[in-house]
């Protein structure tokens, strides 16, 4: 349920950076409407980071959900090594007013640099095979259509 609004918003980023590179053509980057490889690298690298940064929080509250059930789950959620009190969430709207009531905004982020390192690459080689296979298949789509 998580991965639809990143899913979506990777491809979102990713065909409006496609299109504005095509239509503006910045720093001689394209010579003619087609792009290349690396430029799609690129393309991709930056939706992953859009789309990761603005899910990750999510996630990181969907992970502290699931290990509410776990035995000093506090002291390894904030990191502290101190046994804490047991965490308790009635729903995710809690669990985000808790993290950020008792760590602070900053929490909704830890572990956003490790996390991207590994997906960021994976987006943007995701997004150059999906353009290859679009190339194959014969297959035009644009968000702008």
């Amino acid at each position: 349920c998580l991965q639809i609004p990143y899913v979506g918003l990777n491809f979102a980023v990713y065909e409006s950076l496609k299109d504005w590179l095509v239509k503006a053509k910045p720093f001689g980057l394209i010579e003619d409407s087609e792009l290349s490889v690396t430029t799609r690298l690129a393309c991709g690298a930056a939706a992953g980071t859009v789309g990761q940064t603005v899910a990750y929080p999510l996630d990181v509250i969907r992970r502290r959900m699931q290990m509410v059930g776990w035995n000093n789950a506090a002291s390894v959620i904030t990191g502290d090594g101190r046994s804490a009190a047991p965490l308790e969430y009635t729903g995710m709207i809690d669990a985000f007013r808790k993290t950020v009531r008792h760590e602070g905004f900053g929490a909704l982020y830890k572990g956003l640099v490790p996390n991207s390192v590994k997906v960021v690459p994976s987006i943007a080689i995701a997004f150059v095979t999906y353009e290859v296979v679009k190339d194959i298949l014969g297959v035009e789509i644009r968000i702008s259509d």
